[in-house]
């Protein structure tokens, strides 16, 4: 599906102008076609299936769907890989410092900087439209009911997606350290946008009944906020090569991630002195070396944040599969769906609330 759409918008664009066809819209089909889970897809096909018989729900439409997320993924990862200024994606250069390296030695390392930047941006428009036309073209297909219900979860999925986006930037400007504050972010970034809303955008697929989309929702919400936290966690302490990302760049960052908030908070309570002092100096601190983390680590443990957050994550996990429980999903994809969401909370297959 995306491989035909893909192709054919390219072609489109390069009859508008041959230039913006090789720099930005090639590149953001071969980011979307490269790399990635495909998570968001999978989570919208299973739970389609988990609630319906084998013959039902609209294949097509489902499919055309789940392209559409991966576009509005492209969307949110171009942009984000600009405003954080990330030079690597998917194990390759990001997509906005591709195109500074082609045009580096014409126009010198500033100049291709700022259209590099320029393109990231755009590029991310781009993508944003494409996912916007190929979902408006999916709920054609669907009766008037079905396509008034998938038009407003769309909507809200990508207001969502954009809000969480502004929220992580706010956060890191102003350095927020408000715990609250801090999963709000991880609901939106992580949970709603990339577990949540595909749920339900499957669910309503199949015609789910209210109450069944309602705990699917919530089985996904939890989920995906485990997800996040226990990213947050491996950001910190995982092992790079299991985790494929360098240790320490959230903080780095200066992310305000739950995990640093509950510690910052706890250090404040506590009257921590040692430990606030080092979580203040070493968030945002882009040069941080591996003495400073380790520093960082050791106040995480010392204030109980790490405990705390992996004791949420637990709780978290726990909810998820109750709430899928209460669902009843009774279609032949409810054993992949729920595989899905105990692997998106930390949870191994099969593992029940208690494991």
């Amino acid at each position: 599906m995306l491989d035909r759409y893909l192709e054919h918008r390219v072609a489109l664009a390069a009859a508008a102008d041959g230039i913006f066809a090789a720099d930005v819209a090639r590149r953001v089909a071969d980011f979307t076609r490269s790399g990635g889970k495909r998570m968001r897809g999978q989570f919208l096909w299973w739970a389609m299936r988990a609630c319906g018989r084998e013959e039902d729900g609209p294949v097509g439409t489902a499919l055309t769907t789940a392209a559409a997320l991966e576009l509005l993924q492209t969307c949110a990862l171009v942009q984000d890989d600009v405003m954080d200024g990330s030079a690597t994606r998917r194990g390759r250069r990001a997509l906005h410092a591709d195109v500074a390296a082609r045009y580096a030695p014409e126009v010198g390392e500033r100049g291709a900087a700022e259209l590099g930047s320029a393109a990231g941006v755009l590029a991310g428009d781009l993508a944003l439209a494409w996912a916007d036309d190929l979902a408006a073209a999916a709920r054609e297909e669907l009766p008037a009911h079905l396509r008034d219900q998938v038009r407003q979860v769309w909507s809200s999925l990508r207001t969502e997606m954009v809000a969480g986006q502004y929220a992580d930037v706010h956060g890191q400007v102003t350095r927020s350290r408000a715990p609250g504050r801090a999963l709000r972010i991880a609901q939106l970034k992580s949970a709603m946008y990339s577990v949540e809303r595909p749920v339900h955008l499957g669910a309503v697929l199949a015609g789910a009944a209210p109450e069944q989309v309602r705990e699917l929702r919530r089985s996904g919400r939890c989920a995906g906020i485990a997800f996040q936290l226990r990213d947050d966690l491996d950001g910190v302490f995982g092992d790079p090569a299991r985790t494929g990302k360098p240790s320490g760049d959230d903080i780095r960052a200066g992310k305000p991630t739950y995990l640093f908030a509950v510690a910052h908070a706890r250090a404040v309570a506590r009257h921590d002195r040692a430990s606030s002092d080092v979580l203040e100096r070493c968030l945002g601190d882009a040069d941080l070396d591996d003495g400073a983390l380790q520093e960082v680590r050791e106040a995480l443990v010392r204030t109980g944040a790490r405990a705390a957050v992996q004791s949420r994550i637990e709780r978290l996990s726990a909810r998820s599969t109750e709430h899928l429980e209460r669902a009843r999903p009774a279609g032949p994809g409810a054993g992949r769906l729920a595989d899905l969401l105990r692997a998106a909370a930390g949870l191994p297959h099969g593992a029940g609330a208690t494991e």
